[in-house]
């Protein structure tokens, strides 16, 4: 979010070439100072940290770092989403399977409709069915952006006896004081995606958002070289630094590789502005107001995911700069890849959420059982909360770069069907592959 990984909206076209600043660095100096392994904004595997479709599809495993992953996911997930701005709450029938001997209920805790679509149309559908197959009582609800919903809820769930609570909170200060009521009542917590620091949550799930931005970062370097940009002009479009730890970690990481590279003069960061609260309707404004200071020059920008990009993109058409300008994203939704496809966004980063939500929900049954997570499978890393001065357990997957030459990625992996992505561009699919 995401966010929201991540992991709002998805993104769209554009172009013009007099605003763009072009000096004096070389190309291959700009990708030798970046030191990067990547194939680039053309290549099948967006960076070294990628590996090929079949070695990271879902059959991989959902618990190893080893990971790609998408924001959004499952072909069938549209279909059971509930309406944007709705609760989404679901109790499996038959809670207790014979089968799988597991006794006890789950709550699950949503933020918003708003931050990123992933949420009602992935996260709630496959968490709601993971649970159910497993023969699990799940209560899923969203807050709506609420954070009075959200305690009310979460109320609500400690009431009913839940045994684990998974939680993707609104901000790490409400998050952190619905952990203090469960942790009082004797219930685990997962922290889902976002982390609460300060919290008292045990485990965390989530992807390496770090590496989230350092592949955001080191991508933009190389579509900036291949489209033979030099001295580039750089705007980051960071998204909820305010309310959110994992935008948090995609700016450090995108940062650990477009600064050293400002330190040297090799480009130039001209504007760093942060979309409050993941609110996509003010990613227009704060970016026409960023462009608009530097004389409408800007040759990349580090969009913080798709919804956020796709605003720019928009913003873009409307100065005559779309598809001159590299633009990054994240979360690999159906508007995201258009844009790609399209040309007016160079790329995006793929969390796969079915993998996310497969790795909580084995989580939260494990901790039921009274299992300990790495005899139940399930691969556990040491996670600092500084704030709160303690090591969590956490389970953090591998986001994979997604550029044109490689969309296909992301259908392999079950995320997307090739129909949703492609229509109304199917010539534009059909050259890059996507089927």
């Amino acid at each position: 979010m995401t966010r929201r990984e991540p992991s709002a909206v998805p993104p769209n076209d554009g172009k013009a070439s007099t605003p763009m600043r072009k000096a004096t660095i070389s190309i291959s100096a700009l990708v030798a100072a970046a030191t990067l392994v990547l194939t680039g904004c053309g290549s099948d595997a967006g960076t070294g940290n990628t590996t090929s479709a079949a070695a990271n599809s879902p059959a991989a495993g959902a618990t190893t770092a080893s990971e790609t992953a998408t924001g959004e996911t499952s072909t069938g997930a549209e279909s059971s989403a509930s309406s944007a701005g709705s609760e989404t709450s679901a109790s499996s029938a038959g809670s207790e399977s014979s089968g799988a001997g597991v006794t006890g209920k789950v709550g699950v805790i949503l933020p918003d409709t708003t931050s990123s679509t992933r949420y009602t149309l992935y996260d709630a559908p496959l968490l709601t069915a993971a649970f159910k197959d497993a023969g699990v009582e799940a209560d899923v609800q969203n807050a709506g952006g609420s954070t009075a919903k959200y305690t009310t809820i979460a109320q609500s769930m400690i009431g009913a006896g839940v045994k684990v609570l998974i939680m993707d909170s609104i901000d790490p200060t409400s998050g952190a004081a619905v952990e203090a009521m469960a942790k009082k009542a004797g219930i685990q917590v997962i922290d889902y995606d976002r982390v609460n620091l300060g919290g008292s949550a045990d485990y965390y799930v989530s992807f390496d958002n770090e590496l989230v931005g350092k592949l955001q970062g080191q991508t933009l370097v190389t579509c900036l070289a291949d489209a033979k940009i030099t001295d580039p002009q750089i705007i980051e479009m960071d998204g909820g630094t305010d309310v959110d730890n994992n935008a948090v970690l995609f700016k450090s990481g995108a940062q650990s590789v477009l600064k050293p590279l400002q330190d040297q003069g090799k480009l130039k960061i001209v504007s760093d502005s942060v979309v409050k609260g993941w609110n996509v309707n003010e990613a227009a404004p704060t970016f026409t107001q960023a462009l608009t200071a530097n004389g409408n020059k800007v040759d990349g920008v580090l969009a913080a995911n798709d919804d956020i990009a796709n605003a720019v993109i928009g913003v873009l058409k409307a100065k005559g700069l779309a598809g001159k300008v590299q633009v990054t994203g994240q979360d690999s939704g159906v508007v995201g890849l258009q844009n790609i496809l399209n040309g007016n966004q160079c790329m995006t980063v793929f969390k796969n959420v079915k993998l996310e939500a497969e790795a909580a929900s084995k989580l939260a049954i494990a901790l039921i059982k009274g299992e300990d997570p790495a005899a139940a499978g399930i691969k556990v890393a040491s996670f600092d909360d500084p704030k709160g001065k303690r090591t969590m357990k956490a389970v953090l997957l591998t986001p994979q770069v997604i550029t044109i030459k490689n969309v296909q990625d992301v259908v392999t992996a079950g995320a997307l069907t090739a129909a949703q992505i492609c229509k109304g561009i199917e010539a534009k699919c059909t050259a890059a592959g996507v089927k």
